[in-house]
């Protein structure tokens, strides 16, 4: 069983900045990508940013130059620096491990204020 803990959501200005943060645990294979997915009211859950084991890192066209997924060494703990926020990235977050048919975290909420 696979636990996915995230933290580090909350309420920012516009402009600001959140980073979020996600450890894994329990069986899992560091080989699999982790990576971050967000869900806005009435809106589809999306691709945030996505890294690999092998260090390859791809993101949404709407957050590229402004977001920065990393992962640890280790391979169990992936984050997500958010700067420049907008209200356009009020959403709950989700962290992920093994794409959509992986492991989901249990959601942190990102409130952007304008």
């Amino acid at each position: 069983q696979v636990q996915l803990v995230e933290s580090g959501g909350g309420l920012v200005q516009a402009g600001g900045s959140l980073r979020l943060s996600c450890a894994a645990s329990g069986r899992m294979f560091s080989f699999n990508a982790m990576g971050w997915y967000r869900q806005a009211p009435g809106k589809q859950r999306e691709l945030v940013a996505v890294a690999t084991a092998g260090g390859t890192k791809n993101y949404a066209d709407s957050v590229k130059g402004r977001f920065t997924i990393s992962r640890e060494n280790t391979k169990t703990t992936v984050y997500l620096q958010m700067n420049s926020l907008k209200p356009d990235d009020t959403a709950v977050y989700y962290c992920n491990l093994g794409g959509t048919n992986g492991n989901w975290g249990q959601g942190t909420q990102v409130t952007v204020s304008s």
